[in-house]
């Protein structure tokens, strides 16, 4: 069922963004009078399809992609069989290259103003929560093995991240941290302050199948909360309102702590002291084979709720579009330096469809589609022949040049494009398959 919800929503996220991106062109391509034969959502083969006006909509099988078909335009269906003829005053060929230059970045417009709608209405709907730095700054870090690898240690108080104070725990791993160069954590570690660099491929090291690797979290403490029926944990006697303050005789004041004892006793019978309205008692219990007794804890963390008006959330959404593209430009700048590989970095739909997860859950599905949208965006921006980038480069050189490059020259820089194009297609999705199978 996971899998299923997986795929639902990538195939909604995605006909939703390219729907949009498409239908940019084509109201730019009718408001200059120019003639749109198609519009399709998805490549084909047509699942169905419907005509209105002189135009055919169509919704196509294979949902990773669109195309607007206009008339006179040297596009992705390579179509020049009337090139050679004196252009109609509905083609794409007859009209100003200003002209020409919006219907190229109507699809991009769109999917730019689609993000920020989306982030807007994510701030104002649902604000922000997130765990304060009082969280670190009060009992430390816990080093997951990655963040021991660059030199952290359980216990460090992160005191500021490249020289910055941050206001919220997640501030320490942010894309904004990770995809900069030359990062660092300093730390207060025995009542001494210390530099910890941080690599600059950290964000490759601490991301599996598109998603992170436990690397930091604050120490916390806790008591014992929900318990499951005729679990080890319900057989030992434990009751919701608990401190397990030892495992046989051994301090466990985080639940850190806690983990690593379990971790380390798996099948074992354990003594656990536990204080209960202000007495200790010791209890016997069996660890189960997956490390676990079967007690939800209740943790001691500090959480914030920040609301904002209308006018507030305009923007801050904005500005957290215009990071997503802002990380993108970092991110490819670290792949052309080496700093990360790209068959880590790059996904293809399976990889977006993990992002996406296999639980439904309204705000994580907008917001992923918002990022989308962003990146969307940025990537048909791209400079290359086949996307609008392209196509906006050749008409920028027109209209500061006045000078046309010729059919021929556009037919095969498309064909170019389009095997650049179908080759990254083709490696994220091997890509995707191999990080899956391995």
């Amino acid at each position: 069922m996971e899998t299923v919800i997986m795929i639902a929503q990538l195939i909604l996220g995605l006909s939703i963004l390219v729907g949009l991106h498409e239908f940019g062109h084509l109201l730019a391509a009718k408001a200059f009078g120019m003639r749109v034969e198609q519009f399709s959502i998805g490549f084909p083969p047509k699942i169905f399809s419907f005509k209105y006006g002189e135009t055919e909509y169509a919704l196509s099988a294979i949902p990773l992609g669109g195309f607007v078909k206009i008339s006179g335009m040297i596009d992705e269906s390579l179509d020049t069989k009337n090139m050679d003829k004196e252009p109609e005053p509905y083609e794409f060929r007859a009209k100003p290259a200003w002209q020409r230059l919006i219907v190229m970045m109507g699809g991009i417009i769109v999917n730019v103003i689609t993000g920020i709608i989306i982030f807007i209405f994510l701030q104002y709907g649902y604000g922000e929560t997130y765990e304060s730095k009082d969280n670190i700054t009060e009992n430390g870090i816990y080093a997951y093995e990655p963040a021991k690898e660059i030199g952290l240690q359980t216990g460090d108080i992160i005191i500021n991240v490249n020289g910055k104070e941050y206001e919220k725990v997640s501030d320490l791993t942010s894309s904004d941290v990770l995809l900069e160069t030359d990062s660092y954590y300093t730390v207060l570690r025995d009542g001494k302050e210390i530099v910890v660099p941080i690599p600059n491929d950290m964000i490759e090291r601490i991301s599996e199948d598109n998603q992170r690797v436990a690397f930091i979290s604050p120490l916390y403490e806790f008591e014992v909360d929900n318990i499951q029926p005729q679990s080890n944990a319900d057989m030992a006697g434990l009751i919701p309102g608990d401190k397990i303050i030892a495992v046989n005789g051994e301090e466990v004041k985080y639940f850190q702590f806690l983990r690593e004892k379990l971790e380390s006793n798996k099948g074992e019978e354990i003594r656990l002291t536990i204080k209960r309205n202000e007495k200790i008692e010791n209890l016997q219990a069996k660890v189960g084979d997956d490390g676990l007794l079967g007690f939800r804890p209740k943790m001691d963390v500090e959480l914030e709720h920040e609301e904002f008006t209308f006018a507030e959330s305009i923007p801050t959404g904005t500005a957290k579009a215009f990071n997503v593209i802002w990380l993108n430009i970092k991110g490819f700048g670290k792949i052309f330096r080496g700093e990360v590989s790209a068959s880590e970095s790059l996904s293809g739909p399976i990889g977006i469809a993990q992002i996406f997860g296999g639980e439904w859950v309204w705000q994580k599905f907008w917001g992923i589609t918002g990022l989308l949208s962003m990146v969307l965006a940025f990537m048909n921006f791209l400079p290359i022949p086949a996307l609008d980038g392209g196509h906006v480069v050749f008409l920028s050189y027109e209209i500061v040049s006045g000078r046309k490059p010729s059919d021929k020259f556009l037919e095969n820089a498309q064909k170019v494009g389009m095997v650049l194009l179908l080759s990254l297609m083709a490696f994220a999705i091997f890509n995707d398959i191999w990080k899956v199978i391995f």
